[in-house]
């Protein structure tokens, strides 16, 4: 009877377990071993963030940490005070404005960025490779060797206007009017400019422009210009 009854609460647990979860985005666990995490890091990591998430401690100790590693809490120390020495890891300090005590609070935004500017170059790798000539093909003429450089071209284009890597998504964006949309690589970076012309930086106003020049047939920069004159008394895409 006892054995029944701690079965049911172990499926009870098992069913609670299931229903729970931890957000964690998948993109780090593609990226964590590319900017230099072990498992073990990772694992300590995941734990941060169920303590947060789950359970509402924003600073767990070493100790609390080590009992859920099952390693030694001086280990744990060790991976905290490397993980924040390497800038993946940050404690964030805030004084609670009644009773003037300091709460601390661990910061994986470090971690976060490392892993999204490893999976946009991971991205433009990945599309460098495809673009590479196949064994036993050759270029013909310069412009093809060109068309095999544009997207690489396109990407640092977006970088140096956005003063950021891109991510994975946005790679995937300008891949999408490349391959799929087939939009002219001048168009593309007259979009970029007149969305900085604009003020408004940002993917989804520059995919609104190229859709209203496909609507209208505009296939050059010059077409474009001479569409978007009357846009430019406010009016917009």
């Amino acid at each position: 009877m006892k054995q029944d009854m701690w079965k049911a609460y172990a499926r009870g647990m098992a069913a609670a377990m299931n229903g729970g979860s931890v957000v964690v985005p998948a993109g780090l666990l593609r990226a964590y071993r590319g900017v230099g995490l072990s498992d073990a890091d990772m694992m300590l990591m995941l734990q941060l963030m169920l303590f947060r998430q789950a359970e509402g401690v924003d600073f767990p100790t070493p100790e609390q940490l080590a009992e859920r590693l099952g390693i030694a809490p001086k280990t744990a120390h060790g991976q905290l005070g490397r993980l924040i020495k390497e800038g993946l890891l940050a404690i964030d300090e805030e004084a609670d404005p009644v009773s003037g005590i300091v709460i601390e609070r661990y910061n994986w935004t470090g971690f976060l960025i490392r892993g999204a500017e490893w999976l946009a170059d991971e991205a433009r790798r990945s599309v460098g490779a495809e673009r590479e000539p196949q064994a036993g093909r050759s270029p013909t003429a310069a412009q093809d060797a060109a068309e095999w450089t544009k997207p690489a071209d396109l990407y640092t284009a977006f970088e140096q206007e956005f003063g950021r890597p891109l991510s994975p998504m946005e790679c995937e964006t300008i891949s999408a009017w490349v391959d799929q949309d087939r939009y002219p690589d001048e168009l593309i970076r007259f979009a970029l400019k007149e969305a900085v012309f604009a003020g408004k930086l940002h993917f989804r106003y520059i995919d609104r422009i190229l859709i209203e020049w496909s609507r209208n047939r505009v296939t050059n920069t010059d077409e474009a210009k001479a569409h978007t004159q009357k846009f430019r008394n406010g009016r917009g895409f």
